[in-house]
């Protein structure tokens, strides 16, 4: 399945159309749009939520072959208000993508996500199946308790206690019963040292854990004001709701709504973000969906494994 190249990315690209769509109440979103405009459409969904799509992104599709649209969802990268977590929930995200869809006059379309992204990739997958042509899906988070416990609270300590420990002893003692919750009422403080204080310490946390072998250089390079608000303000406004589904287990439970549609599913051994168990719940939920575990990766989609992997995954489909 693996390309055997170097250069397994495609060459960076500008992008051809750069849209500003309101979606309503106040919400502008950025798209770009990559690749071929009459080539066949996939929709990438990022991370986070709230972390924006990163400039290397459209280069997992061939751009001789695929419309690719990215989209910075509701209050990510260039979208605006930046960090806002009014009317941002799973299911004005899903809206804002059929928005999309019908604005620029799409029948059907390829999904692309990652982390947040596989969970908002299921979402809106399992309430749209119809038009969904195929699922690209990666480092599968399913928003369940027993997740965010794992990361959050304990769990992950065990493995990281050097990077976990600053996370921890930020918050105090008698209120590391409840660490979301404690990140979130700092996150949304009205006095902005408090609050970036702990954007800095939540993102460092989750982006030094990402990789098998952490990368403290990746991570300075990443973690500006900007970009880590987003991220720990909007991910810890949707564990708090954990992320507004009905029940715990609610993408496994609906997943026989998209048995139909042909699956990719590429994760890390070694994701401790977001951990292999998922994958497997996931793909036994799919039966027919392919599963390829990567031995020697965790959670980036920058990691060589698993971005071989998911170029491979979208040059197979590219041709359906």
């Amino acid at each position: 399945m693996i390309r055997e190249s170097s250069t397994w990315l495609y060459p960076a690209q500008t992008p051809f159309a750069i849209h500003k769509i309101s979606v309503g109440n106040g919400h502008i979103l950025n798209v770009e749009e990559y690749g071929n405009p009459t080539g066949k459409p996939v929709l990438y969904v990022h991370g986070g939520p709230g972390s924006g799509f990163g400039k290397d992104d459209h280069r997992f599709f061939d751009p001789k072959k695929y419309r690719a649209i990215l989209v910075d969802q509701r209050g990510s990268g260039k979208s605006t208000p930046h960090a806002s977590l009014e009317h941002n929930t799973t299911w004005d995200l899903v809206r804002d993508f059929e928005l999309i869809r019908n604005q620029f006059g799409i029948e059907r379309w390829m999904i692309f996500g990652g982390s947040w992204g596989s969970t908002l990739a299921l979402a809106y997958a399992e309430t749209h199946p119809e038009v969904v042509t195929e699922l690209v899906l990666r480092g599968i988070f399913l928003c369940r308790d027993a997740e965010l416990k794992w990361f959050y609270q304990k769990g992950i300590d065990f493995l990281f206690p050097d990077f976990f420990e600053p996370y921890r002893d930020h918050i105090p003692f008698a209120e590391r019963n409840d660490m979301i919750g404690a990140y979130y009422r700092r996150l949304t403080s009205e006095d902005e040292s408090i609050k970036m204080t702990a954007a800095h310490l939540w993102s460092r946390f989750e982006l030094l854990t990402s990789k098998l072998i952490p990368s403290v250089a990746d991570v300075n390079q990443t973690a500006t004001d900007h970009f880590a608000l987003s991220l720990a303000r909007i991910e810890a406004h949707y564990f708090v709701n954990k992320c507004f589904f009905r029940t715990d287990n609610q993408l496994i439970e609906d997943a026989k709504k998209i048995k139909h549609i042909p699956t990719i599913i590429v994760h890390g051994r070694y994701d401790v973000v977001c951990p292999l168990n998922n994958a497997w719940d996931l793909h036994k939920a799919l039966p027919d969906s392919e599963l390829f575990i990567i031995p020697d990766a965790g959670h980036s989609r920058s990691e060589i494994g698993i971005s071989k992997a998911l170029v491979s995954a979208c040059d197979r489909f590219k041709s359906l």
